[in-house]
């Protein structure tokens, strides 16, 4: 597992499986003998080399496209939350 803030960052895991959803390709990850969790590949070894990471050796937290993503996610949360729609069950 290579995401920086994943709680299983830095741990190795035998890869059971793979799916493809409207995302992309999902790993199915091995956890323990009770446990396989579903990642994104880009969170492993397994994906090519950001070209963003590389040039930047690894000093940047954050890449433009995820402050991109995380942009329009508080947009869209910020507009449900303007409409009246609640999140508590």
């Amino acid at each position: 597992m290579t995401h920086p803030f994943h709680p299983l960052s830095g741990q190795q895991f035998h890869c059971v499986g793979e799916r493809y959803n409207r995302y992309g390709k999902r790993l199915f990850l091995q956890v323990d003998d009770e446990t396989v969790c579903s990642v994104p590949l880009q969170w492993t070894d397994l994906a090519a080399a950001d070209p963003e990471r590389v040039m930047g050796q690894g000093r940047a937290l954050l890449r433009v496209a995820d402050l991109v993503e995380l942009a329009r996610l508080v947009a869209r949360l910020d507009k449900r939350n303007r409409s009246g729609v609640s999140d508590e069950v």
